[in-house]
């Protein structure tokens, strides 16, 4: 079965999931779920990112993202990539940590969020490894419910700012909020397509897309590539000796692959400013 198409564009939520291959362990200890963390406020910070939710397990992670500019890929490359460096070095082992790629799945933020920020911090909780939420320490429970301090990778404003204006009668009605979902049906029953949940309006929008039919105006342009070539390949050794090849296929990324010009500068270790220069002086004039 083909894999669904990445869906991006700017103010998009999600739901986050990736696995340890063979469904090893990700996190040996507490030290790596630190890392892990620092690494995604790294990229939070970096990426422009707002972290409403998350859960550390051991084979798995989730996290619920919001991204203002539609940069998902990127950040989540950049993500992945970090972690599976510090853990194998710290664990002295080399390969792929995580399982394929990660898993996202778009979340109609005013009818849907609410209910699948609650379905990420009672994960340890339907796994029966503690009967409270407040009792696993590596979600964004309890510091959302004001029970712990805010990991600075994480924000709280739009979840509280549904149940009240006070602090206090927000963190209240969260953890309220919660408690009544222990034990309640399964939201995933409403995904369509392995990618969308939301009201049946926001999902027809993207479904088209994701099944490979159609483009949208709200998706950015690099997700409408599906064939387009890896980066590496695009800037093999030939193209990176010579400057005028290398610029040639600066223009070619972006313009016919559809690579933003951040995530070009990224791989080249070149500033965007320097892409953009040399997009203008390369590119024929019209």
């Amino acid at each position: 079965m083909a894999r669904p198409l990445r869906i991006e564009y700017p103010g998009a939520v999600y739901h986050i999931t990736s696995r340890g291959n063979d469904r090893k362990p990700i996190f040996a200890d507490d030290r790596d779920r630190e890392d892990f963390l620092n690494a995604l406020h790294n990229v939070v910070k970096r990426y422009n990112w707002l972290c409403h939710a998350y859960c550390l397990m051991d084979n798995h992670y989730h996290f619920i993202i919001e991204t203002p500019d539609g940069n998902l890929s990127i950040g989540m490359r950049q993500l992945n990539g970090v972690y599976t460096q510090l853990f194998n070095k710290r664990h002295d082992r080399v390969g792929h940590l995580f399982q394929g790629r990660y898993k996202a799945i778009l979340v109609q933020k005013d009818s849907h969020l609410q209910e699948v920020c609650r379905y990420v911090v009672l994960n340890p909780v339907r796994a029966r490894i503690v009967e409270k939420p407040g009792q696993w320490m590596w979600s964004s429970y309890s510091a959302t419910a004001g029970k712990s301090k805010l990991h600075p990778c994480l924000t709280t404003d739009w979840i509280l700012g549904q149940f009240a204006i006070e602090r206090k009668a927000a963190e209240g009605a969260y953890k309220k909020f919660i408690a009544d979902g222990i034990g309640a049906e399964t939201i995933w029953t409403g995904v369509r397509a392995q990618s969308v949940l939301g009201e049946d309006d926001f999902m027809d929008r993207f479904i088209g897309h994701v099944e490979g039919k159609e483009n949208i105006p709200e998706i950015s342009k690099s997700q409408r590539f599906m064939n387009r070539p890896d980066i590496s390949v695009l800037f093999d050794a030939d193209a990176l000796k010579d400057t005028r090849k290398r610029n040639e296929r600066i223009v070619k990324a972006v313009e016919e692959c559809g690579y933003t010009q951040r995530e070009v500068a990224d791989y080249l270790g070149l500033h965007f400013t320097s892409i953009s220069r040399i997009m203008r002086e390369t590119m024929p004039r019209k």
